[in-house]
């Protein structure tokens, strides 16, 4: 039976792929290049997607799916929602420009309804199928069903190239999907055998093909397109399907460049010798061999269609195999060279007038269409698009005022941080039931076992521990359930972030919040950096605990200890860093973490602090394993500001001060101890704590920015601090980290500073024989006060 929806579409292929390759054409060779760098725009690699969009877009898709848009065929998602009224000429013509339609999908930059950032290649893909698992979290819990619980599931997602294929991060998800019984997840693989520079291997299919039938997706290969089956059935037709499924991927991609005349040469050289299939060549001219040729299923939007709407039958994972050919309609199409090609003016010219658009008309929805109206109203009630914008919202959860912990004499933050979340694990009411953790194979080791033990872990289906069955001790119970709140994961970090990335958009993208919690040790951040930093540029809301930190974690080597993590705290966008030294420290900033990654307001800095914390954003903690003796003390409302702001004076420095020691983390017994001691030769001596060196720099960098602007009066949470510290004193700063993380503290105000830190990689050893190897014990942090202001001699503390 025939689609009525067939011709309206194909009228919206066309003109998607002609607003996309203009859209380019006009950022390449129209618009001014004040600098005369390359802007490029990848026009082949779009139009290879135009027809699967087209079909996914104003047919397939309904109001609950979110996709993930292949990076390269950004243009053609632009093109597509400027048509559906979400996006703007304005942009589109300053598209690869300032504020214009990004290079690539992006939630926070763009202003069209993007579901999932892409551009760092593999990660948009993955993110699709931890979207699908948050969505399973959710809809176990009765949450994420919209008005009267009637929404349906939706489907995730994923539009990708062959070669992205190639990235690591889509075979960790794809395992631990399996893991967790995965459903409701599509990947269209955009098939066009060619990558960046070449084009791809033999029978790569076949393998992706074996991959995903074994984690349990069903396989649709979408190969020939309607004009290739019904050549197929003619006379001489089965011939010609075996020289096509037989065909390399080179000749079948340089005889497509080449065109018809060059199809033809070779079809009867190979196999026009026999009568039938000679017959079949022969009756069509150069232009339909090419066209028949070039007639993929992934460029054919009955097969496209039929196929999409049989997926949506089921809830299994589907992965399609569409076959395509990069820069599809194009005079560039099959050509080797042409990912980062473009097409040149005579060639652009040549395509509007075929397409029947008026110079000048070129940005119109509908020029060139015919019956411009019922296309109109035919996009109007595309189902995707029937609701408007699907970027949902979801009301702030109440944090309680404090987090409650009873604090022993000695206690680790990691410690610490166990304890507190198993106090939220007691509570009942909204905040506790929003909280979910998750943990790449280190839930015990980063102390989330007494949470999981009250909370469950979560699973679609009961599962009992066995151990608990079979009456075996253990300290922990795994009980596997739809209520459990912990998601466990393999030990793969990337997938740890994509995770968090997930669960840190439900508010946006399911219309519920929940608050992720995740867990892993501090140097494994670097090996999961990319996916975090995807997750930060997606704006995902979550809090991160990175623990074991630095040498101090001495026993175990340079593989387990960190060094730059705190710069990668300082630098990450989106991530508000703090490493306390202290559980009530902790405590102060854990409570303060749930509520800022709920935040969704002004961008304007706060004028006290030139912090953008009504933003708000996602929050590092860096823990230690270290037991330190811990302070008695109150922390009331001005100090917890101050804490949360990033430092504050332990001992504040006098008038005649020389020395103010200051320090982050693990290292504060050090610091203590070595302040004590230049104390009996030196007076006013200042002992400052430093909670947060990323909020500390950014607000210091904020208020100078406004004062370069005229807002003289603008003074930062550390400019007020050392504004105590007078002109002569000289700084020494200390951290189990890279010394960088707080050598910037000198420039404040100028004072003369010497930053002791880690800058190799450690070895195994006592904490105190990693400390004073580093020169970061209390002798060392005298020897560098010696330094800067010499005084009578240091005493060697094996000597006190």
């Amino acid at each position: 039976m025939s689609d009525a929806r067939i011709p309206a579409l194909t009228q919206l292929e066309r003109k998607v792929r002609w607003l996309s390759t203009w859209m380019i054409h006009n950022a390449n060779h129209i618009r001014p290049n004040e600098d005369g760098l390359k802007v490029g725009g990848h026009q082949a690699s779009s139009a290879s997607l135009s027809t699967i969009m087209t079909a996914l877009y104003f047919a397939a898709l309904r109001p609950e799916d979110r996709v993930a848009v292949k990076p390269h065929a950004s243009p053609i998602f632009h093109a597509i929602q400027y048509l559906f009224g979400n996006q703007t000429r304005e942009k589109l013509e300053n598209f690869r420009g300032y504020k214009g339609a990004q290079s690539y999908p992006s939630r926070t930059k763009d202003g069209d309804d993007v579901d999932f950032s892409t551009g760092s290649v593999g990660l948009g893909v993955a993110q699709t199928l931890f979207s699908s698992l948050t969505q399973d979290y959710l809809r176990a819990k009765d949450l994420a069903k919209g008005p009267g619980g009637k929404e349906p599931e939706g489907k995730m997602v994923a539009l990708l190239g062959d070669a992205e294929m190639d990235e690591g991060n889509i075979f960790e998800a794809l395992l631990e999907g399996w893991k967790h019984g995965l459903r409701n997840t599509w990947w269209v693989v955009d098939y066009n055998r060619q990558s960046l520079d070449a084009v791809v291997r033999e029978g790569l299919w076949e393998r992706f093909e074996a991959i995903f039938r074994n984690f349990g997706w069903d396989v649709v290969i979408l190969k020939h397109g309607a004009l290739q089956q019904a050549a197929f059935a003619e006379p001489g037709g089965e011939a010609l399907r075996r020289w096509i499924d037989e065909c390399p991927n080179q000749l079948y991609s340089a005889l497509t460049f080449q065109g018809g005349a060059a199809w033809r040469k070779r079809l009867m050289d190979d196999i026009g010798d026999q009568g039938d299939v000679s017959r079949l060549i022969e009756a069509r001219s150069d232009a339909e061999l090419a066209e028949l040729m070039a007639n993929l299923a992934g460029h054919d939007l009955p097969s496209l269609i039929e196929a999409f709407e049989a997926a949506r039958r089921h809830d299994r994972p589907v992965c399609f195999i569409a076959y395509t050919i990069k820069g599809y309609g194009l005079p560039l199409a099959g050509h080797k060279d042409n990912h980062a090609g473009l097409m040149t003016p005579a060639q652009v010219e040549a395509l509007r007038e075929a397409l029947g658009v008026r110079a000048g008309h070129e940005w119109e929805p509908y020029e060139g269409l015919k019956d411009a109206e019922a296309l109109r109203r035919f996009v109007a009630a595309a189902p995707f698009n029937a609701r408007g914008r699907r970027r949902k919202h979801a009301p702030a959860v109440a944090v309680p005022d404090r987090l409650d912990i009873e604090i022993g004499p000695e206690m680790s933050t990691q410690q610490g941080f166990g304890l507190l979340m198993h106090g939220i694990a007691k509570q009942d009411g909204p905040f506790a039931a929003r909280v979910v953790t998750t943990s790449p194979d280190v839930t015990v080791s980063t102390n989330l076992g007494a949470w999981v033990n009250r909370r469950g872990l979560f699973a679609r289906e009961k599962m009992a521990d066995l151990f608990k069955a079979e009456r075996i001790p253990s300290t922990f119970t795994w009980n596997f359930s739809p209520e459990g709140q912990h998601m466990e994961l393999g030990i793969a970090e990337m997938n740890l972030f994509l995770m968090l990335s997930a669960l840190g958009l439900s508010h946006t993208t399911f219309g519920e919040r929940l608050l992720p919690v995740g867990t892993l040790y501090d140097p494994f951040i670097e090996r999961g950096l990319d996916a975090l930093n995807y997750a930060c540029y997606q704006d995902a809301r979550f809090i991160l605990a990175a623990t074991p930190s630095g040498v101090t974690l001495a026993p175990e080597g340079g593989a387990h200890q960190s060094i730059a993590t705190p710069l990668i705290g300082i630098a990450q966008d989106g991530l508000a860093s703090f490493e306390p030294a202290y559980v009530d420290e902790l405590a102060t900033i854990l409570r303060f973490g749930f509520d800022y990654m709920q935040r969704d307001g002004d961008a304007e800095p706060d004028e006290t602090t030139w912090l953008r914390d009504a933003v708000g954003g996602s929050v590092y903690l860096r823990l230690s394993t270290r037991s330190l003796e811990q302070p008695r003390r109150t922390i009331d409302e001005r100090l917890a500001e101050d804490i949360v702001n990033g430092g504050y004076w332990m001992r504040r420095p006098g008038p005649n001060a020389q020395i103010v020691v200051a320090y982050t983390g693990a290292v504060a017994p050090e610091a203590i101890r070595a302040v004590g001691l230049l104390g009996e030769d030196r007076r006013d001596i200042g002992l400052l704590a430093i909670t947060s060196a990323d909020r500390l720099n950014a607000g210091w960098s904020a208020a100078q920015r406004a004062r370069e602007q005229g807002l003289v009066h603008a003074r930062s949470h550390v400019e007020r601090l050392l504004a105590a510290v007078p002109p002569h004193c000289a700084l020494v700063t200390v951290i189990d980290g890279h010394p960088a993380t707080l050598a910037w503290l000198g420039a404040v105000h100028g004072h003369r500073t010497r930053s002791l830190g880690v800058e190799h990689f450690g070895q195994t050893g006592t904490i105190a024989d990693l400390y004073r190897h580093y020169g970061i014990d209390a002798e060392g942090i005298m020897r560098a006060a010696e330094a800067l202001v010499p005084g009578r001699p240091v005493r060697h503390l094996s000597a006190c």
